[in-house]
């Protein structure tokens, strides 16, 4: 269960992120309506929502997803891939102390960004993507098995990163598309199989029984639908043209059902 999600507005200086996907420059008050569209969607989800202000010297923060790594024991601050976020983890570090005892750090030579992280259960796949190095993925490896999780890696050949082509979502069941589909990682699992023209709504968001997807790409929708889940709907044209998808936007903090 998720209660409560930490998110960063997007920064005026956006459309100066990093992105491949050609679709052309984000529209600004665009993309701060469609973050308004995303917090109403978490808040209907049963979620507190956390708001931080915009940080004009990281135009990717918005994507806050890849800064940390939360879980109910830990949160584990990563040490981004791409040159011009290198910093921007250290802005997280303060509002997570509100919500951790345990703060764990990468470093050295650690490259790893939160978007390759995938998450089944206590079991977490580590997307070897062009941002997550092998340094990354040993050190991360390590302070989770110290809490009790286990880890193992996935090649990433052809998106960003590994959410960008895969999620959970319950009871063994993935939704993905691509070089994720057939795949031997997912071999024992059901994977909702994601047409390629809608594959950027393979990263879709799993809260409280509830599935938030982005709007406009019907299929996915159909078949989540079919699958027996209920959908939320939110317009993301912006973020897509920043390589940015749902589970980018936010730190998804889970209850610790221990205590």
């Amino acid at each position: 269960m998720i209660k409560n999600v930490i998110v960063r507005k997007p920064s005026k200086n956006f459309a100066d992120g990093i992105t491949a996907s050609n679709l052309g420059k984000p529209n600004y008050e665009k993309a701060l309506e469609q973050h308004t569209q995303y917090i109403e969607a978490l808040k209907k989800c049963g979620c507190n929502v956390t708001i931080l202000d915009a940080d004009e010297r990281y135009p990717d923060s918005t994507f806050v997803e890849d800064v940390a790594i939360v879980t109910e024991k830990c949160a584990i601050i990563t040490k981004p891939g791409a040159q011009s976020r290198k910093g921007e983890e250290k802005e997280i570090i303060d509002v997570l102390k509100k919500f951790y005892n345990n703060i764990e750090f990468l470093s050295g030579n650690a490259c790893l960004d939160g978007g390759d992280i995938l998450r089944f259960e206590n079991h977490f796949y580590i997307g070897q993507s062009k941002r997550t190095n092998a340094e990354g993925a040993k050190q991360f490896t390590k302070i989770l098995n110290k809490y009790g999780y286990t880890t193992s890696t996935v090649p990433v050949k052809k998106i960003l990163h590994l959410k960008t082509g895969i999620v959970y979502l319950k009871e063994s069941t993935f939704i993905g598309t691509g070089e994720f589909i057939d795949n031997d990682t997912f071999k024992d699992f059901t994977v909702i199989d994601v047409d390629s023209k809608e594959a950027y709504s393979a990263n879709c968001i799993l809260i409280n029984d509830n599935v938030i997807i982005p709007k406009n790409f019907p299929n996915s929708k159909k078949a989540l639908i079919n699958a027996g889940y209920k959908t939320i709907e939110v317009e993301m044209s912006e973020f897509e043209k920043m390589d940015g998808g749902l589970t980018c936007l936010s730190l998804r903090i889970p209850v610790d059902n221990s205590k």
